[in-house]
């Protein structure tokens, strides 16, 4: 498995798991409402508006978008999964390092994949000069198995984000 800054020859592989992601947060973490919202957004025109936003970060620091992928016996990349942690520009959202996504598709789990996605991130957030020492990240509390991976890499409860309907 290589882990290696995001290359547009891997977007096919990387919107996959962006869906697996965005799908897994609708459907293992709330109600059939959460899980319909999930998958209605994301039609043809979220993916194009996603991978300009992803092209901005990745011009602004390449490494903010990490990639695993594993050699194929054809030698085509499949992208197992990645990691977003915006790039320095970001840091008056929560002014410290922000870990946007992490995702593993299931038949990598447990590999040590994410540990070395959960690496490259660190290593990415203490590269950048920020008004606080951070990597912050947002992780609904009903995922027990994402809680349990933050927990073991340090991640420690620090106020707690809230939502209201618009």
């Amino acid at each position: 498995m290589e882990i290696r800054p995001y290359d547009p020859d891997d977007a096919e592989g990387l919107w996959d798991c962006k869906r697996a992601f965005e799908l897994g947060l609708g459907s293992d973490t709330g109600s059939e409402e959460k899980q319909g919202k999930y998958e209605g957004k994301l039609d043809a025109q979220y993916r194009d508006e996603w991978f300009d936003w992803v092209e901005r970060c990745v011009d602004a620091d390449p490494r903010c978008v990490t990639v695993a992928v594993e050699a194929d016996a054809d030698t085509t990349d499949t992208v197992a999964g990645y990691v977003f942690v915006l790039p320095e520009s970001h840091r008056f959202i929560w002014d410290a390092a922000v870990l946007n996504e992490i995702y593993v598709a299931p038949d990598h789990r447990g590999t040590g994949v994410a540990d070395d996605l959960m690496d490259a991130a660190v290593s990415l957030a203490r590269d950048q000069d920020l008004p606080l020492d951070r990597l912050v990240l947002d992780v609904d509390r009903e995922n027990d198995r994402a809680g349990a991976f933050y927990e073991r890499h340090g991640f420690e409860h620090w106020g707690e984000m809230v939502a209201r309907e618009l």
